[in-house]
């Protein structure tokens, strides 16, 4: 049961990072929004997401990950009901980025949580692989419910559509799961969470404002020397920490460093997919936003398939092995989606690309999850979820900047390299075998040569 709760919190989470993009022509008409107004409706909630993850996820570990949680749910079922009943441009965009503030305090705690449930490795990898599948289903399930909601009721039905899942979690989450934390007394690093939000958030708006205006754009340029420079500061304060925001045991984990890497050029590729596909039915093959949307749901099918078979894969041959294949698959998928051109039809010349790539992505996902909190605990668990998911949000705003500015094809075939090179960095830095899950107080990198707990 407290699995059913915290994957419903996710569909609803996952489902508000694409489901206003159907919808944002009839936000555009009703409340008036201006060409540069308009894309902040999107870019509010990835900025406040993808900025305060890290910061969230260690407040999850220190203050209790429940806490966290209910809070994060309470905040994004309010700013949704005031989303629901704007009347203003920078009242929707306002609750957008509240939103994004609760999603960024919910999604690190519910996996972590999970992952503290889960303690074994495979079945920590089949709660993710279900876990990771929901989110799958929340993405492309996101335009079909965008695209009937706003045709048949109105585009502040999306909104409004989160508040029953949001009573249950607040009602049902505190009975189901007790609550969790660092053991040990810990205060939160204040010079570390300020440099480190604000170096995410520096980051994810200068990718944003890249992607809108170019590289050479001289904001971009700034925001990401920006967050360069906080970076390199959070670095040095946190050397120096008695009680880092990020204790430098925990980066000094070959396997979360590998599955993090992979992680990010995973994101990039899909993501910018994800963007380059939907225009491409659209222009090339002249489909209706609806029917686009409704185009990818067997791409939902194909991950839960994927999904399905992942734990079973990697408990026989192990989790380097494992994401080989899965990347080999993928690659596979975004060459045969490199060639849909005009004229082609929807059956012979994207479903097969689609389906090979959503059966890659749903073998890759829940071992990449797993690998990415490999030996975390009660101590480090929520900072390592907001870590996999801060990778996750970071890596798709670089990959719809960079690779979605690209021809189709081009943008396509450099996924597949991203995918490639995912692939080698697997193959270089995962080690054969990891620690299993490290005891509390216990802090000491994977060890290459230490036999796991069970099979990886």
């Amino acid at each position: 049961m407290p699995m059913i709760v915290l994957c419903l919190v996710q569909f609803m989470l996952v489902l508000d990072d694409t489901v206003v993009n159907v919808a944002l022509p009839s936000i555009r008409d009703d409340l008036g929004f201006g060409a540069s107004g308009l894309p902040w409706v999107v870019n509010a909630y990835f900025l406040a997401f993808g900025g305060l993850l890290l910061l969230c996820g260690r407040m999850a570990d220190l203050l209790g990950r429940r806490r966290v949680f209910l809070i994060g749910v309470a905040l994004f079922g309010v700013a949704s009901l005031v989303c629901g009943l704007a009347q203003q441009p920078w009242q929707l965009v306002t609750g957008r980025f509240v939103q994004g503030a609760g999603s960024a305090m919910a999604g690190p705690a519910a996996m972590s949580m999970i992952t503290l449930l889960y303690p074994g490795r495979e079945e920590r990898t089949r709660a993710l692989g279900i876990w990771g599948g929901i989110a799958a289903l929340g993405a492309t399930s996101g335009l079909v419910i965008s695209g009937a909601l706003t045709d048949l009721v109105s585009w502040r039905g999306i909104f409004l559509i989160n508040l029953p899942a949001v009573v249950v979690a607040l009602v049902l989450l505190p009975r189901l799961v007790p609550e969790s934390r660092a053991p040990g007394r810990h205060r939160l690093d204040v010079p570390g969470a300020v440099l480190v939000t604000g170096a995410a958030v520096s980051l994810v708006y200068g990718l944003l404002h890249s992607g809108e205006t170019g590289w050479s754009d001289p904001i971009a340029i700034g925001a990401l020397a920006l967050s360069a420079a906080l970076a390199a500061v959070f670095l040095r304060v946190e050397s120096r920490a008695v009680a880092p925001l990020v204790p430098g045991s925990f980066l000094a984990s070959r396997t979360r460093a590998a599955a993090n890497g992979a992680t990010l050029l995973f994101s990039m590729a899909m993501y910018a997919m994800s963007f380059l596909l939907m225009i491409q039915v659209q222009t090339a093959l002249g489909y209706s936003p609806l029917l686009a949307g409704l185009a990818y749901l067997p791409y939902g099918g194909g991950i839960l398939a994927g999904m399905w078979s992942s734990s079973r894969i990697s408990s026989r041959v192990g989790t380097r092995w494992a994401l080989l294949l899965a990347f080999a698959v993928n690659i596979a998928g975004l060459l045969l989606l490199s060639g849909v051109a005009a004229g082609d039809s929807y059956a012979a010349h994207v479903l097969p690309g689609m389906l090979l790539l959503s059966v890659g992505n749903g073998l890759c996902l829940p071992v990449m999850a797993a690998a990415a909190v490999e030996g975390t605990t009660e101590e480090d668990a929520g900072l390592g979820s907001a870590l996999f998911t801060c990778v996750q949000q970071i890596g798709g705003a670089i990959g719809v900047a960079a690779l979605a500015t690209m021809s189709y094809a081009g943008g396509i075939t450099a996924g597949a390299v991203c995918m490639a090179l995912a692939a080698v960095l697997i193959a270089v830095l995962l080690p054969s075998r990891a620690a299993g899950p490290r005891r509390p107080g216990e802090h000491q990198a994977d060890a290459p040569n230490m036999p796991a707990a069970a099979p990886q």
